[in-house]
């Protein structure tokens, strides 16, 4: 994950302290955290206001003598409390996969941020042996473990993501490295030229098949309106909003939360001009809409809704796409982060997979034993190709 510089013993020993309100976080925690806002204390009060009805957080502080030198998450989700794990798929597979979940997996607690892709479980100082960063880091998930059990929540699932393959080699040096690994989606990543000053210039890079893709594109969406949706137009469409993100949500091969109805509005309240809102109109009416966020040099693309008829007709995820892309190169930002899912349109559009692994244990020695192949049995598959609009 990312790193900070500080100057600090290394041999004093670690602590942690686990915290449950952004409120009571130590003054330095920004400092700490300053490589990205998810791991910052507005995010946190964000998340305390309105994060998914399954889900409790809590914030790690990790201290050398009485400094702070790292910053974590950790989540807990209960997905018993889920109505649905996603509707897209009815095979007999999904049905006794989301039985052994509810049965054998239900109360997951992660080390990472289950509603991001990406390295945004824990910022550490460089100067922390890595070694050292995994040990306190699983001392605070033990705590918390304690914390629960303690309300009467027994945990079934141990996890830990997302981590990069640099990360992951890192890993496998220390002694967590027969924990089962695995793979799931990977992050897509578009990567922005230094050379496009706007639209036009990436459009120019497109070979024939994709430009004639990005034509067909714009000329689908005539008659559809873009634009930027304030705090009180947000809060408005609240409930038309919520649906149309369901709608895509529900849809999904598997889910482990729902957003709550005030997520985007606490969004854009605590992060303001980093938070954008777009709507997509027609006739008048809201019939999609995405956001974004402004996170450092990079772009990370968050939750969208639409109207499924409506998309299909006017190719209206790919306009997304293509309006996300305009915007970021128009702002200079480097990276955009497009995350899981839709892994070959994104691909269409130039991102790039970036496979992103993960740590499980089943407190179950038996299920635990048999987890890689449970895993894999359960785990939704995707097929895709991947494209190259530039070549």
């Amino acid at each position: 994950m990312s790193t900070i510089s500080t100057l600090i013993s290394l041999n004093t020993p670690l602590s942690h302290v686990i915290y449950q309100s952004s409120s009571d976080l130590p003054d330095t925690w920004d400092h700490v955290a300053n490589t990205t806002l998810f791991l910052q204390k507005k995010y946190f009060e964000i998340l305390e206001h309105s994060c998914p009805s399954n889900m409790k957080c809590f914030f790690i502080g990790i201290f050398q003598n009485k400094e702070l030198v790292g910053v974590a998450i950790s989540q807990f989700l209960d997905l018993k409390s889920l109505e649905s794990f996603g509707e897209r798929d009815k095979c007999l597979k999904t049905i006794v996969r989301n039985f052994l979940f509810k049965r054998f997996a239900s109360h997951v607690l992660f080390i990472g941020n289950c509603m991001l892709t990406g390295e945004n479980a824990y910022v550490f100082s460089e100067a922390v042996p890595f070694e050292k960063q995994i040990k306190v880091l699983y001392e605070a998930r033990d705590e918390i473990e304690k914390i629960l059990k303690k309300q009467g929540i027994t945990i079934h699932l141990l996890t830990s993501k997302d981590f990069s393959i640099k990360e992951i080699t890192k890993i496998n040096q220390t002694s967590i490295c027969d924990v089962f690994q695995f793979t799931t989606q990977p992050n897509m990543i578009f990567s922005i030229s230094e050379s496009w000053k706007n639209e036009e210039d990436y459009v120019a890079e497109l070979t024939k098949k994709y430009r004639d893709q990005y034509k067909r594109a714009r000329k689908k969406a005539i008659g559809i309106v873009k634009r930027k949706l304030s705090i009180s137009e947000i809060e408005d469409n609240q409930e038309l909003i919520y649906d149309l993100y369901y709608h895509v949500a529900k849809n999904a091969p598997f889910n482990s939360f729902f957003l709550s109805q005030n997520h985007f509005i606490e969004l854009k309240k605590i992060w303001k001009d980093n938070f954008l809102f777009y709507g997509y109109f027609m006739d008048e009416k809201l019939i999609g809409f995405t956001t974004l966020i402004k996170n450092g040099s990079a772009m990370d693309t968050y939750f969208l809704g639409y109207d499924n008829s409506i998309q299909r007709e006017k190719m209206l995820y790919l306009n997304m796409l293509y309006d996300m892309i305009a915007y970021s190169i128009k702002k200079k930002f480097k990276t955009i982060i497009f995350a899981r899912t839709a892994l070959e349109i994104k691909s269409s559009v130039g991102a790039k997979p970036e496979t992103m692994f993960g740590l499980m244990e089943h407190k179950n020695p038996i299920i635990n034993y048999f987890l890689p192949y449970f895993f894999h049995f359960l785990e939704p598959k995707t097929s895709w190709q991947e494209r190259n609009p530039f070549q």
